[in-house]
This record gives C-alpha cells, sequence and structure tokens, in this order.
C-alpha cells in the first residue's frame, strides 16, 4: 500500500499545481526527489560515543541505516582530522521518503516549542529547503530515557522543482507549515540560511 502523502500527491497535489501553474502535461509538476538527513556532532571528536548515539536515533528516526559522515579537511585549532568521523547521515528517497515527511509534518513540527511555522524565505535558489531542529525528541520514535544528549539535525528537502515559488507550492500543498511573511524586496538573496526551530515542547 502507498504512503498516504504519495496518493495525496498523485490525487490533490498535481491536480492543484497544473490549476496553479498551467502545466501543459502533469508530468511538468514538481515532485520531491530526496531528503536528506544529517547530524554534524563536532563533539563526537573528544567524545566517539556521542556518534553511536546520533547514529541509533538517526535510524530509530528515519527508518533507515545512517552512513557516517567525516572530516574533508583536518583543522589543527579544533584537533581535527581528515576523514575523522563527524556525524551521521541518511539519504531517504521514494517510499520512506513520503513517510518521513509525514512525519515531519503531522508530528515533529507540532511538538516544536512555540512552533510559528516556517520561513518561505529560506530556500536556495534551486527549489530547495532546508529546515533544522535543535531537538530530537520532537520526533517520538526517539526514547528520550536513553538519550544522552541533545542533538539537532539539518532536513535538507530536494525537490525537481524549477523555480523556488513552485517549490514552496509544492511543499505548501504537501503540508509544511510555513509562516504568512511579506513578499521579498527585489535584489534580496534567495537564500536567507537555513530555518531554525527550537525544542520539543512539553
Amino acid at each position: 500500500m502507498a504512503p498516504r502523502l504519495k496518493e495525496k500527491y498523485q490525487k490533490e497535489v498535481v491536480p492543484a499545481l497544473v490549476k496553479e501553474f498551467n502545466y501543459r502535461n502533469p508530468m511538468a509538476v514538481p515532485r520531491l526527489r530526496k531528503i536528506v538527513v544529517n547530524m554534524g556532532l563536532g563533539e563526537a571528536i573528544q567524545n566517539a560515543k556521542l556518534l553511536d548515539s546520533a547514529t541509533v536515533e538517526l535510524g530509530q528516526i528515519t527508518g533507515q541505516k545512517p552512513v557516517i559522515t567525516r572530516a574533508k579537511k583536518s583543522i589543527a585549532n579544533f584537533k581535527l582530522r581528515k576523514n575523522m568521523p563527524i556525524g551521521a547521515m541518511v539519504t531517504l528517497r521514494g517510499e520512506r521518503m513520503y513517510e518521513f515527511f509525514d512525519r515531519l509534518t503531522s508530528v515533529a513540527l507540532p511538538r516544536v516549542r512555540d512552533f510559528r511555522g516556517l520561513s518561505s524565505r529560506s530556500f536556495d535558489g534551486r527549489g530547495n529547503y532546508t529546515v533544522g531542529l535543535r531537538d530530537q525528541l520532537v520526533f517520538p520514535e526517539t526514547d528520550y530515557t536513553k538519550v544522552d544528549k541533545i542533538k539537532g539535525m539539518n532536513i535538507s528537502i530536494i525537490t525537481d522543482a524549477r523555480t523556488d515559488a513552485e517549490a514552496l507550492a509544492l511543499l505548501k500543498h504537501l503540508g509544511l507549515p510555513f509562516r504568512s511573511e511579506a513578499p521579498r524586496r527585489k535584489g534580496e538573496e534567495a537564500a536567507e540560511g537555513t530555518e531554525k526551530t527550537g525544542k520539543a515542547g512539553g
């Protein structure tokens, strides 16, 4: 059985975007390509166990085994050596991608304390959007009794939209909660930094 959100995309989102942007062919409607979830842990340089727990927690949150990310170069001031493990990452595609996006919008973000919506100004100019979470406990899959440290993560939502406006419409129709904002002034850069959200509510 296809994920709920994938069915919604096919039955509701595609027709809505065809009408909104006058696509001649439904195949031209933008879609999600992949979601990359990354936990960066600079503290792992001194405490390797943090990386072990991050890998377990990221696997619980995404339902997929993470890969270890490694330093691309050495930085003496931080006692960082090239290829040293510094984080964990998961790339989601297909049904797992839709399932994760569904849980992000319907479960995790509503659990963020004082959440008032995401900024629509944090696209990268190529139709992709990154949201930063400060606390892994907004995902109920995480066992809070075994959490040794609050860990943030970046969630990059990659689409094949040609413009940020089309990507914004796609993500809105899929349920990503954006807050109302004044239109961007001419000359402002497309990306104004990763959107950061706070800790889980009580």
